[in-house]
Parts: C-alpha cells; sequence; structure tokens
C-alpha cells in the first residue's frame, strides 16, 4: 500500500492509493476512526480493498469521519467523506477505482452528508455524456440510532442539513411543513400547538397529554419546548421520521418523530461564521458560532441566534403593532475523544423570549341574535340573550364571521343587565325598576362589526410573553471491544413561560351605567358611591374601565429528566443489535386565569354585599352565612391566588416511565434484512385535581364549598404497561435501470399514553345540580402498515422514494372546551394514503425538488360526541338555554316548557334568566323536582339528569364517516435552484411552491369546521464567494402575501363560542449577509 507524502500535498499532484483485490461492489468490514484526510482515505482503501486518486490541494486540512461496521464501499465513502465538501467519483472503465473531487455538500458538522440540494460552492466540471453523476443526494441520518445512509434506512423520513434548511428559508419547525409531504402545523389553545403527521397529531389539551409526534433534542424527547417557536440556528441537520417509531423512540412517537441535531464541538476544526440580517416589520437577526479546539482532543463550541422584530398584527384600540417577536437563544457545546474508543459530548441550550406574543388569533362570529318572540310574546333583549349561544355555525369565510357574539347570551353580562342594580333615579318610589350596572334594552356589542382583515384586531389589553427553556444534556460512547459500543444519553430540561392578554378580540365601548348620581328609593342617599363612579368599573386585576374588561393567564413551569442506556453492535457478520433501558421524569405545575371586570362586580354585589351601591366587605375569612363571595385584591404582579372573582384552572401532573427496548437486524440473504424490535413501557401518571372556583361561595347564592381559596381533590393515579414494536424486512435488489434500490414492507404499533381532564368546578352538589365531564381519557394506540421504495438512479443523480400506508387508530386523543376546560374525548379511526418524494440534479448546476402526499381519513362508524356549536342537532323540540352564572355550559331544554316559563305573566327581566336557567340544572329551592315550590309554582316537572339527552348537554352528533381534523388530502411542494457560475462567485437563484388541500379542524366536518386549501410561494437570490467565506442573500416568503385560515378552535360556551382562527405570517422580505472563517 502507497501513502500519500506530505511532499505530494505540496505540489498538488495526483496520487494513487493502490490496493490489492479492487472489488468495489462488495461489502466490507470497517474500523476506521475520524481523523485527516492524508491518513485517512489511504487506510479506507487499505481496509476497502480499492483505488484511489486524490488531488493533494483538495484534501489538505480536511478532517474526515469515522466509518465502522459491515457495509458496501459506496456506503463507506459517502460517510467517510460527509461534510467535507469533498465526493469520490467512479472512474469509467476501471472498476474498484475512484477519484476525489470537490463539489460535495459544505457543512460544518462532520456527520453532514450530501445535502438534498445543489452546493453553493464554486460548481465542479460537468460531467461527460454518458458518465456518473459526481455527486449525490443521499444524507447520513440516525434514525434507527446508528448512522446510516438515510436511502438506506426503511423508514419513511426526510433530512435536511442546515445548508438545505437556509436554501429554502426553513427557520423553525412550523416551516417544514412546506418540505415534507402529509405534515401540517398549526398554533392551538393555551399556547400549545399541533405538529401533525399523516393525519396524528396533538389535538389532546392537557398537562398529562404527551404529544402525538415526538419532539427531540439531539435524540432526547422533550415533552415540553421551545423547538417549535425558536429560530433554527447552527443545526447540524434535522431528520423528520413519519409513522410509528415507538421502539426506538419510545411512548409519544406514535405519528412520528422530529429530531433536532445541532453541531457539536470538533476538536480537529477552528471555525467561526457570522450572519446579519434585516428586512420588514423592523427586522433584525444575527446569528454566529465559533468552534475553538483546546487540544487535539477538546474542544467548546458557542453558538447563538437574536431576533427582534415588530408584530405582524396591529390593534386599532391600542394603536399598537402586536405578535412581534424579541427572543435569543444560545448554545454551548463540548467535545472530549481522548481516544479511539471513548468520546464524551455535552451541550446547553438556552432560549428566552420577551415580546408581545399573541397565543391565539382573531375571534370570528356569526352573531345570534336569539328569537325574536316565543308564542308572539316579544322578548327582550336580557331574555334574547338567554336563549341565544353567542355564536351560531356558519363558514369562517363568509362576510357574517366578522361578527361578534350577542352580549346578552354571555352569562356575566346578562347577569350585569338583570342582577346587578346601582340605585334608582331620583324620585323613584315603590315599583319602580332599578337602574343596572348595564342598559338592558341594548346589547353592550350591538352594531359592532369586525374588520376583514385578519390581521387586525380590537382589543383593549395588548399582549405579553414571556417564556424560558433551557436543554443541558451529556453523551458518552465507549467502545467495549471491537465490535461492541455503550451509549449514555442524560439530560435534563426546565420550560416556563407566562402569556397574558386580550381574552375576547373585540371591543365593547363604554357601557357601564354611574352609580354616583342614583339614590335609594324616595331620592333617599344610598350607603356608598356605588361600584361604577362615573361609569367605571375598577377592577384590582384589570384595573378601572369605562368598558367590559376580560383577559386570560399562563404560567406554567416544568422540568423532565431523561437518561437512556444503549449498548449497540458492530459485528461482520448476520446479526447486529440495539438494547436499551430509559427511564423519563416529567413534572409541571400550569396555571391558566381568566379575569373579567364583570367576574369582579359580580362577586361584589349579587354574590357579596354591594349591591344596589351597599358597601363592598373585604370577605376574606368569611364565615357568615349571607353571600360574600372573596376578591382577590391584589394586582396581576402579586395575585394571591385564593379569589373567585376570576376562574383559575390549577393543573398539577407528574409523568414517570420506564421502558426497556431492543432491535435485532439480521442479514437473511446478501441483500435481504429483517428488523425487529420490541419495546415494553411502564407508565405512570398522577395528577392532583384542584377544582376551579368561579364566583362559588358559601352564601345563599353561592353554591360552593368554600369562600376562599381552592381545596385539592384526591390525586388521580393511572398507570399502563404496553408492548410496542415493528418488523421489517427489506430487499436490495440490483437492477439495470437504477443504481440503487430499496424495497421494504413493515408493521408497527405504536402506543400514546391516556392522561386526565382538567379539574371541574368545585360547586356543593348538595344546593348546584350540574354534571361534571369524565375525570380521565384513554391511551391511544395505532397498528401501522407500510410499504415503500428508495431508489438512486441516472448516477445519483435522482433520487425517487415512494411509501404507502394503512392505520387502525384507537382511541385518538382529540380536545374542545366543555365548561371552560379542555374536555378530551377518544375516537377510533382509519388512515391511509401515500407519498412521493423525488430529488433531481440534472447538473451540478440545476437541482428540482418535489414530493406530493394523499391522505385519506375515516372516523370510525359508531363514535359519537355532542357538538357545543350544534347541541340540539336540529332537532326542532328542543331548545338552548344559558345556565346560571357559576355554570359554564349551554344545555337543552323542551322547547314547550320554555316556553311555558317565558309566557307566565311574573316572567321579566330580573327572574328570567334565573327561571330559564334552571333547566341547564336545579338550584336548592328552585328546581322542577315533583313536588317542590317552584315545580308547583310553574307547573312543570323536569329534571336534565333524566328527561333531557345527555344530562341535558345536548344530541350526540353522528362521527362516523367523518374525517380527522388537520388531516388535507393533498400536501404538495415543489422547488427549483439554479447556481449561475460568475467569475469566483456563485449566484443561486431559488423559488418553493406549497400547496394544502381543504381540510377540517374539527371532527364534526360542519361548515365552521371547513378550512379551504391554501398556498404559499418563496423566492431568493444567494451571491456566493467561496473562497472567501462570504456571501449574501435575499428572500422573499408568502410572496403574494396570503392570508390562509390555517387552523381554528372554538371558545367555551359562557365566552359566546367563537372561533379563534390562526393564520399564515405574512410576505416576508428579508436581506442577510454571512462571513465564514
Amino acid at each position: 500500500m502507497k501513502g500519500i507524502s506530505s511532499a505530494l500535498y505540496c505540489s498538488a499532484a495526483i496520487a494513487a492509493i493502490a490496493a490489492s483485490s479492487p472489488v468495489a461492489a462488495q461489502t466490507r468490514s470497517f474500523d476506521l476512526s475520524a481523523g485527516v484526510a492524508e491518513q485517512s482515505i489511504p487506510a479506507f482503501a487499505k481496509q476497502a480493498g480499492i483505488q484511489i486518486m486524490a488531488d493533494g490541494r483538495l484534501v489538505r486540512g480536511k478532517r474526515t469521519n469515522a466509518v465502522r461496521g459491515t457495509k458496501s464501499v459506496e456506503e463507506g465513502l459517502r460517510e467517510l467523506l460527509a461534510g467535507t465538501n469533498l465526493f469520490a467519483e467512479l472512474q469509467p472503465g476501471r472498476a474498484g477505482s475512484f477519484i476525489i473531487r470537490a463539489g460535495g455538500a459544505a457543512s460544518a458538522a462532520p456527520k453532514a452528508q450530501f445535502v438534498a440540494s445543489p452546493p453553493q460552492t464554486a460548481p465542479a466540471e460537468e460531467p461527460a455524456s454518458g458518465q456518473q453523476a459526481p455527486f449525490s443526494n443521499d444524507i447520513i441520518v440516525t434514525a434507527q440510532k446508528r448512522r446510516e445512509s438515510m436511502q438506506s434506512v426503511p423508514i419513511a423520513m426526510s433530512a435536511f442539513t442546515s445548508k438545505t434548511l437556509d436554501e429554502m428559508k426553513i427557520e423553525g419547525g412550523s416551516e417544514l411543513v412546506r418540505a415534507v409531504p402529509n405534515i401540517s402545523f398549526s398554533k392551538s389553545n393555551f399556547a400549545s400547538y399541533n405538529f401533525s403527521i399523516r393525519g396524528v397529531g396533538t389535538k389532546a389539551l392537557s398537562v398529562t397529554s404527551d404529544p402525538g409526534v415526538a419532539v427531540s433534542f439531539n435524540n432526547t424527547p422533550l415533552i415540553r419546548n421551545r423547538l417549535f417557536e425558536q429560530e433554527y440556528f447552527d443545526v447540524q441537520r434535522v431528520e423528520v421520521l413519519r409513522g410509528p417509531q415507538g421502539t426506538l423512540y419510545g411512548r409519544n412517537a406514535t405519528a412520528g418523530v422530529v429530531n433536532m441535531i445541532p453541531n457539536f464541538a470538533n476538536p480537529d476544526r477552528l471555525a467561526a461564521e457570522f450572519k446579519l440580517e434585516t428586512g420588514n416589520y423592523k427586522s433584525m437577526r444575527a446569528t454566529g458560532m465559533a468552534n475553538l479546539p483546546i487540544t487535539d482532543t477538546l474542544a467548546v463550541r458557542a453558538a447563538g441566534a437574536w431576533t427582534n422584530r415588530d408584530g405582524y398584527d396591529y390593534n386599532t384600540v391600542t394603536d399598537q403593532r402586536v405578535n412581534g417577536r424579541n427572543l435569543w437563544g444560545g448554545r454551548v457545546t463540548a467535545t472530549w475523544q481522548p481516544g479511539r474508543s471513548f468520546r464524551i459530548n455535552a451541550a446547553w441550550e438556552h432560549f428566552y423570549e420577551d415580546d408581545n406574543r399573541s397565543r391565539t388569533g382573531k375571534q370570528l362570529c356569526h352573531t345570534d341574535p336569539g328569537p325574536a318572540s316565543v308564542d308572539g310574546k316579544t322578548l327582550t333583549p336580557v331574555i334574547r340573550g338567554a336563549l341565544s349561544q353567542g355564536c351560531l355555525p356558519g363558514s369562517l369565510y363568509d362576510d357574517g364571521a366578522y361578527g361578534v357574539p350577542n352580549g346578552f347570551s354571555l352569562p356575566y353580562i346578562n347577569a350585569a343587565a338583570s342582577l346587578i342594580s346601582l340605585g334608582y333615579k331620583a324620585g323613584a318610589v315603590g315599583g319602580a325598576a332599578p337602574i343596572m350596572l348595564i342598559d338592558d334594552t341594548r346589547d353592550p356589542y350591538a352594531g359592532v362589526m369586525q374588520s376583514r382583515n385578519l390581521r387586525e384586531i380590537a382589543t383593549a389589553i395588548d399582549p405579553k410573553f414571556r417564556a424560558k427553556n433551557d436543554i443541558l444534556q451529556l453523551n458518552i460512547e465507549a467502545s467495549l471491544g471491537q465490535n461492541l459500543k455503550f451509549y449514555s444519553s442524560t439530560s435534563y430540561s426546565e420550560d416556563s413561560y407566562h402569556s397574558f392578554q386580550d381574552y375576547n378580540r373585540f371591543n365593547s365601548g363604554s357601557v357601564f351605567n354611574d352609580s354616583s348620581v342614583l339614590f335609594a328609593l324616595r331620592t333617599r342617599p344610598l350607603a356608598t358611591k356605588g361600584i361604577a363612579i362615573g361609569g367605571i368599573l375598577d377592577d384590582p386585576q384589570l384595573g378601572a374601565s369605562s368598558s367590559i374588561l376580560g383577559a386570560d393567564m399562563v404560567n406554567s413551569h416544568s422540568k423532565q429528566w431523561y437518561q437512556e442506556f444503549r449498548l449497540q453492535s458492530s459485528f461482520d457478520g448476520r446479526l447486529e443489535f440495539n438494547l436499551g433501558v430509559n427511564y423519563l421524569n416529567f413534572k409541571i405545575k400550569e396555571d391558566y386565569y381568566v379575569f373579567n371586570n364583570l367576574f369582579t362586580a359580580i362577586a361584589r354585589t349579587v354574590l357579596g354585599t354591594g349591591n344596589t351601591s351597599g358597601v363592598v366587605r373585604d370577605c376574606a375569612g368569611w364565615t357568615g352565612g349571607a353571600d360574600c363571595t372573596y376578591v382577590d385584591p391584589n394586582p396581576l404582579s402579586s395575585l394571591n391566588g385564593n379569589g373567585h372573582n376570576y376562574f383559575r384552572s390549577q393543573n398539577i401532573a407528574r409523568t414517570e416511565s420506564y421502558a426497556g427496548f431492543g432491535e435485532v437486524y439480521f442479514k437473511a440473504a446478501d441483500r435481504l434484512k429483517v428488523t425487529a424490535g420490541l419495546r415494553y413501557t411502564d407508565d405512570r401518571k398522577t395528577a392532583t385535581p384542584i377544582p376551579t372556583q368561579l364566583l362559588l361561595g358559601t352564601g345563599i347564592l353561592g353554591f360552593g364549598l368554600i369562600n376562599e381559596g381552592y381545596q385539592a381533590s384526591p390525586d388521580i393515579v393511572q398507570k399502563w404497561g404496553r408492548v410496542t414494536g415493528r418488523f421489517v424486512v427489506d430487499w436490495k435488489p440490483r437492477l439495470a435501470f437504477t443504481d440503487e434500490t430499496l424495497f421494504y414492507a413493515s408493521f408497527a404499533h405504536g402506543y400514546k399514553g391516556g392522561g386526565t381532564n382538567p379539574p371541574g368546578i368545585g360547586a356543593n352538589p348538595a344546593y348546584l345540580q350540574f354534571f361534571p365531564a369524565p375525570q380521565t381519557f384513554k391511551p391511544e394506540s395505532v397498528n401501522a402498515f407500510e410499504v415503500g421504495t428508495k431508489n438512486a438512479l441516472a448516477g445519483g443523480r435522482l433520487t425517487l422514494n415512494a411509501t404507502a400506508f394503512y392505520y387502525k387508530y384507537k382511541d385518538y386523543q382529540v380536545s374542545q372546551i366543555v365548561d371552560r376546560i379542555a374536555l378530551n374525548e377518544n375516537y377510533n379511526a382509519d388512515i391511509w394514503g401515500a407519498e412521493l418524494e423525488m430529488l433531481w440534479r440534472p447538473t451540478r448546476r440545476i437541482s428540482l425538488n418535489a414530493n406530493v402526499g394523499y391522505l385519506g381519513t375515516r372516523i370510525a362508524n359508531g363514535m359519537k360526541s355532542v357538538d357545543v356549536m350544534n347541541r340540539t342537532q336540529g332537532n326542532p323540540d328542543w331548545v338552548i338555554v344559558k345556565p346560571w352564572i357559576q355554570l359554564a355550559s349551554n344545555c337543552i331544554a323542551p322547547r314547550a316548557l320554555v316556553e311555558k316559563i317565558i309566557k307566565r305573566s311574573s316572567f321579566n327581566n330580573a327572574s328570567g334568566p334565573g327561571d330559564l336557567s334552571t333547566f341547564c340544572g336545579g338550584q336548592v329551592g328552585k328546581n322542577f323536582t315533583a313536588g317542590s315550590y317552584f315545580s308547583n309554582l310553574t307547573g312543570i316537572v323536569y329534571n336534565p339528569a333524566t328527561d333531557a339527552p345527555n344530562n341535558g348537554r345536548g344530541f350526540y352528533a353522528d362521527l362516523g364517516g367523518n374525517e380527522l381534523p388537520n388531516s388535507p388530502h393533498w400536501t404538495v411542494n415543489i422547488g427549483a435552484q439554479y447556481v449561475l457560475p460568475i467569475s469566483e462567485l456563485n449566484l443561486a437563484f431559488r423559488g418553493d411552491y406549497y400547496r394544502q388541500s381543504s381540510s377540517w379542524s374539527r371532527v364534526y366536518n360542519t361548515s365552521i369546521d371547513r378550512l379551504r386549501s391554501w398556498d404559499n410561494a418563496n423566492i431568493s437570490v444567494t451571491l456566493d464567494r467561496p473562497e472567501s467565506g462570504f456571501s449574501t442573500q435575499f428572500y422573499i416568503k408568502n410572496v403574494f402575501n396570503k392570508t390562509p385560515i390555517t387552523d381554528a378552535f372554538i371558545n367555551s360556551d359562557d365566552s359566546g363560542l367563537t372561533a379563534n382562527v390562526f393564520t399564515l405570517d405574512p410576505r416576508i422580505i428579508g436581506f442577510s449577509m454571512t462571513k465564514k472563517f
């Protein structure tokens, strides 16, 4: 064997590395450590039994990767040269002879391999006609927790290096939809998101629910993370695995995996990179990286990113741009490799955000005015509101969708107009009507129409958002002999966020009457000036205002420990294995608040001591028999958390999980492999339910168990032990028309744990009839069948992958807002589809990529649920009725009985809403129980528990045959890039187009659930000078500035059933400069 001498490199001569028995087509056993190219290339040639020609100028200073295990020479070469900007070209007519050329994937990461897009380095010479293309579209991945060619992995997957992400302008996890088939993404309620693969995502909302897609940081799953809020920086690659991955990736990977793998410190390379960017919306960005070798075996790497921009939305009330960003992230990694058999790396990543990010978008509504009359009797606005659900179901795209709820359909507004008395006008005598807090003759939202601009809101309160996230990871890799490796991965993550924003995305204007000008009867003075002096309500949390103010707030803090040990073989024989155990411990405490100045007004008056401008008492420690509901007197910054004048949902949970897993890879024949894997998972989830206490007290109308503070109920403990796994057969035949082909067929069984629904209301069932929702929801499971093929053609110029799949899904978790909380329900479904991915590089200057996904979903027969938007299901004999103020959900009642109540001569604004609310649940002393005073008075005998469908909640909607939410039938992505060489420069033009067909936002598949198809186009121009490491880029995202609705969710009944919608980011224009050292 002849080595490559230093003189050869200095003279830039061509060297031949001769090896005996050149057999390029055979597999070989490799044991080659990472090292300098001058030594590693000859060593590889010797182990492979081939000849390699190398130009000294190309390989000088290059560092190659480790190559170990049994694999083909072609695979070994790709792995050896990954990230070096070199490739190996087979010399025509010379079997087993290769020549090293420049022009492979440029990457700072030693593990990146041949990016699936044209490089921005100087284009190499075009190959002669009929000559093998001097490049590959492949990439080295760790989808099976071992480094291997993506084209050799029998899993439907996509992978992107940092270079590809930058070219396609994929700057965060949410934008992966533009590059991967059958994926959808949307924000969701309570600061969460739904990343869906093949129709399966995270539609459940609970602190105990797990994500359907396992989101991982360097192979570590994270239950709570900021990987979809922060922007990518110094990323080695991102892998997206489609389909259940329960064996290696665990309990919550029923849909697939998104794995972000950062660059780690490299002891062999001193390098740095800095990027500055500016754009519209006053956007400023900066990213940077520095890799510092300390010794030959030790290095540290620091990277960071900062973004600041104005908001994409405009608030017409405060004249402020909102939904802006001010965030930064940093990462420090260290690598120590004292020898070939041992390596340690560690990482700390920190993320921080402090801005006015909006959790939710605009709220749309088809106003429900309620019935104008009943049997010829004209109804007042207050009574019409008591029979209105606020908003009607209707298309989100109609002009009528830009209305607002019927104000009197909101129980707290209805109470302000019918129960909160301020006093009387001068001269009033007995029998005179009092002046209410809100005029009962006019809906406070009457005439309000929202702007049709989805990026424009009208709220009195601008959003505030803060988030902090830390991830620490320690990885150990140790060789136990030549063919066995031990891996340990330890991680700790901590996440917290605070979000505060307007609860209603529209403004009421000044609506409160002035209590200071009123009197008692016969013009006698009142005890006080009242709660609305000058028409201003002063709320301890929201401040003073003449308008109805509502806001919600989330405070969340979570911690996670994760430990995994693995033992992995690399034998030369037919059998390999990957065995491991892991442990996860996750704790979370999340508080969700809803504040409203009318909540406080009701607590101080109807449920307190201040009605008709009486003296408002401090109800702390109150033990009297009269109503005196406790009001927290503190501002938002120092809440004591004990108030019953706000809605507070406390969610405390812990998840503990143990698992053992293993996969065996058996080479049944030269090109036939069988993979079999099993995992046993033991999950334990503990939730501490703390019932909500909004407007509950111990007085006559309080209907509660306590007057102040909150009581914890006994812990809910859930346990599951589940076996998951997969079985795969893959075959690599030699076909005349392809360079490399893989066929595979697989079966996988996946599992995701169940959980507890957020706690319901803490009312006293002896005094108020209500019907609690189920406390828990069931785990999910899936049986998935998949066939696929991966192909390289035209000398590596073309890759063509195709997949078809069928899932049998059991107990898919989906939530809707019921009783102000997220009620999670389970549905069985069938899912099927196909995917096609193509990358074609006809020349080194031109790259074309495309993917198409088809998806079909069907909810199983027999599945049913109560649709809060259509509780009567069109039955004319039943009507919607609003509940008593402490209850949250609408109910249905027999039309004939409702009309009978309304036609009573004593029925009026003051008592009417309370009389009607009795249909939703009886109160002590006021119910329709046979023989009761109220039943005898009205002549009605009725009990919703026995006389109404589903305790009065409504009729079931038949879901059988409906489609799953967020499951568009078609997703299409097309991209093209052309690189024009200009002297020492490369000018790259790129365009990408994405389209998603129509889908549904909810399982009910009604008009309000329809999401229309939408598309997105992006373009960029990049000027690159490879020798200097300097480049500039100009780009436009969302070229046509479209504003599609990407998802929606329905708010609670007592919010009027408005539809919160989410949209695509607007047109973004940016210019950046990058310098690499």
